[in-house]
């Protein structure tokens, strides 16, 4: 686990950026070496111990262990467990060809050095890599044969004569030598990336058991959905949701189960991911567990805020939600009207309208939402959840809005909300007034809204940093609507709950902010 190795290795943990700045030292230093000549007396005293026929062959010799060994280096950075098994096998026997090739102690006692910072921080190179598969041989072969063929034409002493119409092969065969490094690094190295296929029937089943029991916090039941991942712990009585994108394990909240199995839940993760050449973190946390993300060796940054509706308080009285009032008794005099539906009590037909308005709303687009939203109107994994339809004078339906369960409390937490595009301004606020009449008669007692991106920096900054912070992030409104979903939530006097992006490093800010973005369908997917 993550939180053990970081108490385990101490000072070690410098040693992947450490080791692979030594590896890459000690390559180039017997790369240069070899490709130039020995040291006079050296030379003289080494063809006393060996035939003068060797030499030149541990001289070509250092030339691909040093290359294979500035490779290894790049990825020693990356923990790499197979870079560092051949980081350490090639350090120890470039010592020995340094000595063979021209008694070049200088280099070899550099080299076996290396071989000892490698042995003393083997801890710290964890990531496993995918198995060299079927394919991976005739590859390998491929790009062994190729690299042969160039190093024959390096290192052959006799002038090589080709004819004008081959005078492109030695080009063509180092090309092809290229490629197969390129290739075959490619294969040693790859991570082994996390599981592809989707949680089978039992793990789904155990998953929404879990939700049922634990599964308190608001944005608990968006774990699932059908896209999401599933990891448990060893007795599976606690889970993350997650998915994968931009190198990112991104967690969905909170982690489901026995409180008291979190935090080793937590670390597990951690190491599940890192073990996959992964970064992890976790989007929609909430406050309640920053004590234990902070213990498992995480950070938390401020993300937003949940709007939360107290059913029992909200009115229509008073000036300042005067235009939420007005917009109600427009949608009233045109006839419109609000039902409170159970999910399971949806008909064929009543479902197919349902996702006729939700197309018409998306014009085409992709659903959007993975931490604070459900994939989909169909499926068993909706159980629990209500929709709240507005009908026309005609009884069609214009608009809907999906609530799901957060289990233990008296709270739903909103989650897809739709409307025709040619219904009149104010519908949804109509909609959602009458969702928060309809759920308090059913004991409802809060309701979650629209999340707020970064809303107390663009509505109640502490600081300067934080207004000049909301400002910039109002820039961003027309491409994302971050202000405009701010004001519409704003309209119904909530409560703001703080929710957080736990990562563990900040120079993976970026790379996990990209992921965020491209999980929730903010960004379009470069690929099918």
């Amino acid at each position: 686990m993550i939180g053990f190795r970081r108490q385990r290795l101490g000072p070690r943990v410098v040693v992947p950026a450490l080791s692979a700045a030594v590896a890459l030292a000690v390559g180039l230093v017997n790369l240069g070496s070899a490709v130039t000549p020995n040291v006079a007396w050296r030379h003289h005293l080494l063809l006393r111990i060996e035939p003068v026929e060797v030499v030149p062959v541990f001289h070509t010799l250092a030339v691909p262990l040093s290359s294979a060994l500035i490779v290894a280096a790049f990825y020693l950075r990356g923990r790499r467990h197979r870079a560092w098994q051949l980081a350490l096998g090639l350090t120890i026997a470039l010592g020995v060809v340094a000595l063979l090739k021209g008694l070049d102690f200088e280099e070899a006692l550099l080299s076996w050095a290396a071989a000892g910072l490698l042995w003393w921080g083997r801890d710290a190179f964890w990531v496993r890599h995918r198995p060299l598969r079927a394919l991976s041989p005739p590859l390998l072969a491929l790009g062994l044969a190729a690299v042969g063929s160039t190093s024959l034409l390096a290192w052959n002493a006799s002038s090589l004569e080709v004819n004008d119409e081959l005078e492109w092969a030695p080009v063509l065969v180092g090309a092809v030598a290229v490629l197969a490094v390129v290739v075959i690094t490619y294969l040693i190295f790859r991570p082994l990336g996390a599981p592809t296929e989707l949680p089978g029937p039992n793990e789904r089943r155990q998953a929404a058991a879990l939700v049922r029991a634990h599964g308190h916090d608001t944005l608990a039941f968006f774990k699932l959905r059908r896209d999401a991942r599933y990891h448990f712990n060893g007795d599976r009585t606690a889970f993350v949701g997650y998915r994968v994108a931009n190198g990112v394990l991104l967690v969905s909240g909170d982690p489901v189960g026995v409180r008291s199995e979190l935090l080793g839940l937590v670390r597990d993760t951690c190491a599940f991911a890192e073990t996959r050449g992964l970064r992890v973190a976790a989007l929609g946390a909430s406050g309640g567990l920053l004590d234990l993300y902070r213990e498992a060796g995480l950070r938390a940054l401020y993300l937003g805020d949940e709007a939360i509706v107290d059913t029992r308080s909200f009115s229509l009285e008073g000036r300042a939600i005067r235009k939420v009032r007005q917009s109600v008794s427009r949608a009233e005099s045109a006839g419109y009207t609000a039902e409170l539906v159970d999910h399971h009590r949806l008909d064929g037909d009543t479902l197919a309208e349902l996702e006729q308005v939700s197309a018409r709303w998306r014009g085409g687009a992709a659903e959007r939402g993975f931490t604070m939203a459900m994939d989909s109107l169909r499926g068993a994994h909706h159980a629990g959840s209500a929709l709240v339809l507005a009908r026309d004078p005609e009884g069609r339906i214009r608009a809907f809005i999906q609530f799901v369960p957060a289990h233990g409390r008296a709270a739903m937490s909103l989650s897809l909300m739709r409307r025709d595009r040619d219904t009149p301004n104010g519908l949804m606020e109509f909609l959602v007034v009458e969702s928060i009449g309809l759920l308090r008669e059913r004991g409802v007692e809060e309701v979650s809204l629209n999340f707020s991106v970064f809303g107390k920096w663009l509505t109640r900054p502490d600081d300067r940093l934080e207004r000049a912070l909301g400002r910039a992030v109002s820039l961003a409104n027309p491409f994302f609507q971050i202000e405009s979903l701010q004001r519409f939530n704003a309209k119904f006097g909530p409560r703001w709950e703080p929710r957080y992006l736990v990562y563990r490093r900040r120079v993976e800010l970026a790379r996990v902010g990209l992921a965020a973005l491209r999980i929730e369908g903010q960004l379009p997917k470069l690929r099918s």
